[in-house]
């Protein structure tokens, strides 16, 4: 899943297919629409202060060998407070089974950096890909070793087939997904939407109304983290999921309907109606292309009823950003579902899956340990998280919209779709300055070309997928 300068793009699809295939969104739109519509105020009623700080996990649910003197090393793309909080799920593994382990921080795009650990000889124990198609990629260099009996255990008992299927390649189950994403919602900021008297939109036409009417009252619309090329692709998946449809999005996350595709063409001009307003962006065109994920969210929330944009868009991870603010959720930040650009409203999730390279006992005791509620527990409890395993306990999560989030992605079992992007080649949807993330870039520099945004992003598709 992306992230915070790699936040999980965790990046939440008919039935599963392996690989991240085709997989329906209803049930989870309509699940995640009831939860958040209830957290979002848009009644205008009185907003109580949620819980803060969930139910701190308890007991152990799970055994795990004794590692004593044991050294593992665990590379994630994941920076800042999310890596702070994962950094707590190792020392509980550390606790329980004496083995030492060292978070080591990497980089987008993540095959390669792993290529060149590996090619140093210096490969990380585990690491957790934010992209199926990195997964694929391991696999594919014989890098992954397959999951062992007790981490597959866990996954059997904890997991719904779809989120197992996502962590299989042909067959094998080599990945556990650790931490998912629903990264169709839109955070705002109260004080701004109650000072321009906004309510909630529930579809893009309502959308742009409210965003005129914000940038009307003195406070540009949105907070858009264009330095961040994976944020673009979230932004174009939503639009095109909704207006095109989920049998569309699975042909293009497969690339086989070209990207010069008419419907590419219909979503790229809805979401020049945003992005071509200068007056609706925080800082314009290119305030947005300087401004990274973090202060994306930062800035909505700062700043009492005159932030530097009301609204910010992506996952329940944002949650983790809000954290650094004085803002609280549910009270001072609050969401909605992404609105409706054709006729349902897209649910997309990412994820980042966790993934053995050395065949040793400390690595598979990992995948156990982050395939159980015990591990998913002690960062549900931090916030800005969300765990694919429905043996957690709700009470984990800190305030009731990080509940409700987490409830829907569990009651809708099977049915989602996967970030298109994440399922991609590395070269085309998972690599900074290139493919995918600089095409959108380019497209946000200048909205009105959306024909030559549709020819680079084929040409880079192609040569990514092999023609």
């Amino acid at each position: 899943m992306r992230r915070q300068q790699g936040t999980s793009r965790t990046k939440s699809r008919s039935r599963v297919k392996s690989r991240g295939g085709g997989y329906s969104w209803a049930a989870l739109a309509a699940a995640g629409a009831l939860a958040l519509t209830a957290c979002g105020g848009g009644d205008g009623g009185k907003q109580e202060d949620p819980p803060q700080g969930g139910a701190a996990p308890t007991g152990q649910r799970v055994e795990l060998p004794r590692l004593s003197g044991e050294k593992l090393s665990v590379a994630a793309v994941w920076t800042g407070p999310e890596q702070e909080n994962f950094t707590k799920v190792l020392k509980e593994f550390e606790k329980r089974t004496g083995a030492t382990v060292t978070f080591v921080p990497a980089q987008d795009p993540i095959v390669t950096f792993l290529g060149t650990k590996i090619a140093g000889g210096q490969p990380p124990d585990v690491a957790l890909l934010p992209q199926v198609g990195a997964l694929v990629s391991a696999v594919q260099n014989k890098w992954a070793q397959p999951v062992g009996p007790e981490a597959k255990a866990q996954l059997d008992k904890n997991y719904s087939n779809g989120w197992k299927a996502l962590g299989a390649v042909d067959g094998t189950q080599y990945g556990v997904y650790y931490k998912a994403a629903n990264k169709s919602l839109i955070w705002y900021n109260a004080k701004a939407f109650e000072a321009a008297g906004v309510q909630p939109p529930k579809t893009w036409k309502d959308l742009l109304t409210a965003a005129d009417t914000l940038s009307a009252s003195g406070t540009p619309a949105v907070s858009v983290a264009g330095a961040d090329g994976w944020t673009l692709t979230d932004w174009f998946e939503n639009v095109y999921l909704s207006q095109a449809g989920p049998e569309k999005y699975d042909q293009l996350a497969k690339h086989k309907i070209k990207w010069t595709d008419d419907s590419v063409k219909q979503a790229l001009t809805t979401l020049g109606e945003l992005f071509g307003r200068k007056d609706f962006l925080a800082g314009g065109q290119s305030g947005a292309l300087a401004t990274e994920f973090p202060k994306s969210v930062t800035q909505t929330f700062t700043g009492g009823d005159r932030p530097a944009a009301a609204m910010v868009f992506e996952g329940d991870f944002v949650a983790v950003n809000i954290a650094q603010t004085e803002a609280k959720v549910g009270k001072d930040a609050l969401v909605f579902p992404f609105p409706a650009v054709g006729g349902k409203a897209p649910v997309v999730s990412g994820g980042d899956v966790a993934v053995a390279l050395k065949a040793s006992k400390g690595a598979q005791a990992l995948l156990t340990f982050l395939a159980s509620p015990d591990a998913a527990e002690i960062q549900a409890h931090e916030g800005g998280f969300v765990s694919p395993n429905k043996a957690v306990d709700p009470k984990a999560y800190p305030n009731d919209i990080q509940r409700d989030i987490a409830k829907a992605l569990i009651a809708a079992g099977d049915d989602f779709r996967f970030d298109m992007s994440d399922q991609a080649p590395a070269a085309f949807g998972g690599t900074p300055g290139a493919g995918e993330w600089k095409a959108l870039q380019d497209f946000l520099a200048n909205p009105s070309d959306v024909a030559g945004a549709q020819a680079k992003l084929e040409a880079d598709a192609a040569k990514a997928y092999g023609g």
